[in-house]
């Protein structure tokens, strides 16, 4: 509908004194104290970096497909059939059981109770390392292992009398299949240096085998999955010395409820059921990265950890 011009006058804007023009109807006329119109124009389409840089800063650091899923886009319609030439009644038969939809594995769940269960029960039946990595390659109780790369079980040497124990492993570990091998990995090889170890006179491995997508903190039901899978790991290596890096290894194994601060640099026994070890709990190395003012701290936990591992004279 249009409006006769001549019952509008122009308002004052209330930044200056200008009066608005007379066109049909009437807009504020540009005023110097308001910023330009920008809310009006398109935003620029983003740079391949740039959309990457949100997706890292948002979590997301890897593919688990190869093509993209489109999860809103609507199932395509399914052409109805062709009509058939009238045929004779057949004699009535059973009706067959509608085919159940195929569920992804990744969204397999397992109760939390029977998953544990399951856990302990194939840990307890492998006799030897190799045999319990390879239990852990078809375990189906933690849905961790669907949306991970690889199995990170461990790496150094199995004979080692030092064992390092973590939290869970990162992208690096998920890619390389091994732990410790990103920015704290490396931070972790200078550490054992420090004190005349490397990975071939130390065992390393993780409570939890499997990457948490986007590195978040595993769900205490994800430990209670795991923590039967390293229980055996440490038995099997039985270490002299058992050393947790940071809090939530240092929670789940020692039985400590204190937080790291409180509880690292304190000797403590560990029970593997056979035989009673040594352990001790310092920072993680990541933590450490992000905080390396707690190195020195951490540099008098080494040092106690050579005095333990020193022959005894």
């Amino acid at each position: 509908m249009e409006l006769p011009s001549g019952r509008f006058r122009a308002a004052p804007c209330r930044f200056g004194h200008d009066r608005l023009r007379k066109t049909g109807l009437h807009f504020s006329a540009p005023c110097s104290k308001l910023p330009p119109i920008m809310a009006l124009m398109p935003e620029p389409t983003p740079t391949l970096q740039q959309l990457l840089a949100f997706y890292l800063e948002a979590g997301v650091d890897c593919a688990l497909g190869d093509e993209p899923i489109n999860r809103l886009e609507e199932p395509e319609p399914v052409p109805a059939p062709a009509a058939a030439r009238p045929m004779a009644a057949p004699s009535p038969l059973r009706p067959l059981p509608a085919a159940m939809p195929a569920v992804p594995r990744s969204e397999i769940t397992v109760a939390p109770d029977a998953a544990i269960a399951s856990a302990r029960e194939a840990a307890r039946t492998a006799p030897t390392l190799a045999d319990l990595r390879a239990l852990m390659e078809t375990f189906d109780g933690c849905a961790l292992k669907h949306t991970a790369t690889k199995l990170v079980f461990a790496d150094g040497n199995p004979e080692a009398r030092v064992m390092f124990v973590g939290e869970a492993p990162g992208r690096d570990e998920d890619i390389e299949g091994l732990p410790f091998v990103g920015r704290s990995g490396k931070l972790l090889d200078r550490m054992i240096a420090s004190i005349g170890l490397d990975r071939r006179s130390a065992y390393i491995a993780n409570v939890i085998p499997w990457r948490p997508p986007g590195n978040r903190t595993p769900t205490p039901q994800e430990t209670q999955v795991c923590l039967p899978f390293i229980q055996r790991q440490i038995e099997l290596v039985n270490p002299d010395v058992l050393v947790t890096l940071g809090n939530p290894s240092t929670q789940a194994l020692l039985g400590t409820r204190e937080g790291i601060m409180r509880s690292r640099g304190k000797w403590l026994d560990y029970d593997t059921g056979t035989r009673t070890i040594r352990a001790i709990a310092t920072f993680h190395p990541a933590y450490l990265l992000r905080s390396p003012s707690y190195k020195r701290l951490t540099w008098q936990d080494l040092r106690a950890i050579a005095k333990a591992l020193q022959p005894a004279t």
